[in-house]
């Protein structure tokens, strides 16, 4: 009998705030080293919406309000740590924003800035949809 795999979940979050788009620096691999969406994998019995709040905190200080839901990222490859569908949000925040858990820091930048660096997994790809909104 062949055992039936099924794809992770993550949230991620488009935030913003000032005409600009908050990344983090990753702290473990993959891609350590890179700038990233805030995010993370959905826990048993809990909702996108509340993981993507506590994933934001933890990685940023940030307490964030979910504005719009922006898009499912589902395509397998996204993440070398196997199949992995991300739900993103776009998000406000309040607070400072600091580096925590998973994240090295945390800072916005313009969209310009954000061009110059590299990014993790597909998240250029998920900026340059938000950016055409």
């Amino acid at each position: 009998m062949t055992e039936k795999k099924s794809p992770m979940v993550t949230v991620d979050a488009v935030i913003e705030r000032d005409g600009k788009i908050l990344l983090i620096k990753r702290k473990n691999e993959p891609f350590k080293g890179d700038f990233a969406l805030p995010g993370g994998f959905v826990e048993y019995n809990e909702s996108a919406e509340d993981a993507i709040k506590r994933e934001a905190e933890e990685e940023t200080g940030l307490d964030i309000t979910i504005k719009a839901l922006l898009g499912v990222y589902s395509k397998p490859g996204r993440d070398p740590r196997g199949h992995v569908v991300s739900i993103c949000y776009v998000a406000t925040a309040i607070g400072e924003e600091r580096g925590g858990s998973d994240a090295a820091d945390a800072a916005f930048f313009t969209l310009v800035e954000i061009k110059k660096l590299k990014l993790a997994f597909d998240h250029r790809d998920i900026i340059n949809e938000f950016a055409v909104l």
